[in-house]
C-alpha cells in the first residue's frame, strides 16, 4: 500500500530527529502519523521524537500504537524495547524483549537484549535461562558465549570464566563487540588472581580494538574544547561570584524546591556506593546518574548565559520534574540526591541555577581512580573516550578534579569532600556524616544498603560493585600496577597533595 504521506515531509522529519531537533520534528511526525495512521515505523520514530522532547507519556503512547500495529515483527518491536529501556523503563523493555523473541524463535539479538537487562538487575538466574535459549539456538554464537562467561564471572566462577573466555577468544570471535569485551572481562579475572601484568596487556589490547571501531580523534576534540571552556570560565570567576549571581536571582524571586544535593567527584571515586547509602534512608530519594542536568539545563546555557529570573524558575522546575519521572514512587517530602560524577565539572552552572544546592564530593585515591577507569569497559561519548590511555585519564582527573578545587574556594555554598577509605574502614562513622550533611540522621536500614541495591535497576557502570557490602579490595589497588602507572603519577601528584593521599 502507498503510504498517504509525502516521502519528503518523512525524510524531513527524520533528519530533524537524527539531527537532535525533536522538537521542531515531533509537530511533522504528528501530522506524518495523522496522514498514514497505520505506519508502525512513523509511530514507532514519532515515539522516538516524543521521548527526546521529554514527553515520556506521548512517548509510550505512540511506541504502544507501532507494537500494536506490527507486533510480529521482532527487529521493530526489539528497537522499542531499547527505547524504553533508554528511557528507564525496565519493565516495558523487557516486555517487548519477550514479544521480540517470541515473534522470532530463532532470534538472537532479542535474547540476548534481555538477558543484559536482567543482568543489570540482578536476576542471574533468569539472564542465564536466556543465554540458555540463544546457545540451544546457535552454540557458537559470540554474543552468547561472551554472555554465559560474564554470568559466570558474577557468580564468582573465576576459573570456569577464564576457561570460557580464552576459548572464545582462540575462536578470534566476529562480533566486534565480543572481540573487546571478552579482553575486558578477561582481565578482570585475571585482576582478581593477582595476574597484573597480563591483565594490563588485555586491556591494552582492547582499547586498540576499540580505536579501530571508532574515530576517537574527533571525540578528544570535542572533549578538549569542552573541557577548557569550562576550565577558563570556572578560573575566571572571583571567589564571591555567588554573592554576585545572587543579586540577579535573589532568594525572594525563587520558587521553593525540596531539599536538594548533588553527589559528584570523579568516576570510580565511590559515588554509587555514597549514593545508595544515601538512598536506603528512608527520607532520601537518590538517583543514578539521571540525565536532567544534561537535558534540561545545560543545552539552555549553550544558548544564552544570561537568563531572567523567571527563565531560571522554569528550569528549576523543569529540572525538577525530569528527576521525578526517573523515580518509581512519589519523593514528596524527601531530600533528592542526583549522583553524577562527570557533570562535577559544571558545577558553576549548578549553583547558578540552584544557589541553595549542598554539594558531595567524593573523594579517592587518584591512582586508583585512574586504575579503575583503565580496567571500565563502558559506550564512549566524548567524556570516557579519555579511558582509552592512562595518559588521558590522568589528563581528565585533572581537568574534572581541577575545576572542583578552584570551586571549592567560592563562598556562600555548602559542601563536603568524603573519602572512600573513609567509608569502607567505617561506614556507620562516615556515612553517618555525609548523612548529616544532607539534613538527615543516621537510619539503620543504611548500613544494610546492599540489600535495596540488589533489587533495583542501576544505570553506573560499576552496578554489580554496591549488590554486596562494602570491600577493602579496592584500597591502594594502584599499587600492584605501580609500575604501569609510572608515566601519570607526576600529573597525578598534585591532586594526592590536595586531597591528602
Amino acid at each position: 500500500m502507498t503510504p498517504a504521506h509525502s516521502p519528503n515531509e518523512l525524510a524531513r522529519a527524520r533528519q530533524l530527529l537524527l539531527g537532535g531537533d525533536s522538537d521542531r520534528a515531533l509537530p511533522l511526525y504528528e501530522k506524518l502519523v495523522r496522514q498514514s495512521p497505520r505506519a508502525a515505523v512513523v509511530w514507532y520514530e514519532y515515539g522516538n521524537a516524543a521521548a527526546k522532547s521529554r514527553q515520556p507519556a506521548l512517548a509510550d503512547r505512540a511506541w504502544s500504537k507501532a507494537l500494536e500495529l506490527d507486533s510480529l515483527n521482532a527487529e521493530l518491536v526489539s528497537l522499542i524495547g531499547h527505547q524504553y529501556q533508554a528511557m528507564r523503563n525496565p519493565s516495558r523493555a523487557h516486555a517487548c524483549f519477550i514479544q521480540a523473541a517470541a515473534a522470532d524463535p530463532r532470534g538472537i539479538n532479542p535474547r540476548i537484549s534481555l538477558a543484559v537487562l536482567l543482568e543489570k538487575a540482578n536476576r542471574l538466574d533468569e539472564a542465564r535461562q536466556a543465554v540458555s535459549e540463544c546457545l540451544a539456538i546457535d552454540p557458537h554464537d559470540d554474543q552468547a558465549r561472551y554472555f554465559l562467561a560474564l554470568l559466570d564471572r558474577r557468580e564468582g566462577k573465576l576459573e570456569e570464566t577464564e576457561r570460557q573466555l580464552r576459548d572464545l577468544l582462540a575462536t578470534e570471535p566476529r562480533h566486534p563487540y565480543v572481540r573487546y569485551a571478552a579482553r575486558y572481562e578477561l582481565a578482570q579475572v585475571l585482576d582478581r588472581t593477582d595476574r597484573y601484568d597480563e591483565a594490563m596487556r588485555l586491556l591494552s589490547e582492547a582499547k586498540e580494538l576499540v580505536r579501530a571501531l571508532t574515530d576517537t580523534g574527533v571525540l578528544l576534540r570535542d572533549y578538549d574544547q569542552s573541557a577548557e571552556s569550562a576550565r577558563r570560565f570556572t578560573a575566571n570567576q572571583p571567589k564571591n561570584i555567588l554573592k554576585t549571581w545572587a543579586k540577579f536571582f535573589p532568594e525572594r524571586k525563587r520558587e521553593a524546591i525540596p531539599p536538594l544535593v548533588f553527589l559528584g567527584g570523579h568516576p570510580r571515586s565511590g559515588t554509587t556506593l555514597l549514593e545508595q547509602i544515601l538512598d536506603a534512608h528512608p527520607g532520601v530519594a537518590a538517583l543514578d546518574e539521571p540525565v536532567a542536568f544534561m537535558e534540561v539545563l545545560q543545552p539552555e546555557f549553550h544558548k544564552s548565559s544570561q537568563l531572567s529570573s523567571a527563565r531560571v524558575n522554569v528550569l528549576r522546575r523543569q529540572y525538577l520534574q525530569a528527576l521525578r519521572d526517573d523515580l518509581e514512587a512519589d519523593p514528596a517530602g524527601k531530600v533528592l540526591v542526583d549522583k553524577n560524577p562527570s557533570p562535577t565539572a559544571r558545577l558553576p552552572l549548578w549553583l547558578r541555577v540552584f544557589p541553595e544546592l549542598r554539594v558531595l564530593i567524593a573523594l579517592r585515591d587518584p591512582r586508583d581512580v585512574a586504575l579503575s577507569c583503565y580496567f571500565q569497559n563502558i559506550r564512549l561519548n566524548s567524556a570516557n573516550v579519555n579511558f582509552l590511555s592512562l595518559e588521558r585519564i590522568a589528563k581528565h582527573y585533572a581537568d574534572l578534579m581541577g575545576i572542583w578545587l578552584m570551586v571549592r574556594e567560592w563562598e556562600g555554598f555548602a559542601w563536603l569532600e568524603t573519602r572512600y577509605e573513609d567509608t569502607v574502614a567505617d561506614l556507620r562513622k562516615e556515612g553517618g556524616r555525609v548523612t548529616e550533611f544532607v539534613g538527615l540522621a543516621w537510619h539503620p536500614d543504611q548500613a544494610r544498603y546492599y540489600e535495596k541495591s540488589v533489587g533495583k535497576q542501576l544505570y553506573s557502570p560499576t552496578y554489580q560493585d554496591v549488590t554486596r557490602p562494602v570491600y577493602q579490595r579496592s584500597v591502594a589497588r594502584w599499587r600492584a600496577y605501580e609500575k604501569h602507572l609510572v608515566p601519570i603519577l607526576p600529573a597525578l601528584e598534585p591532586f594526592c597533595r590536595a586531597f591528602g593521599y
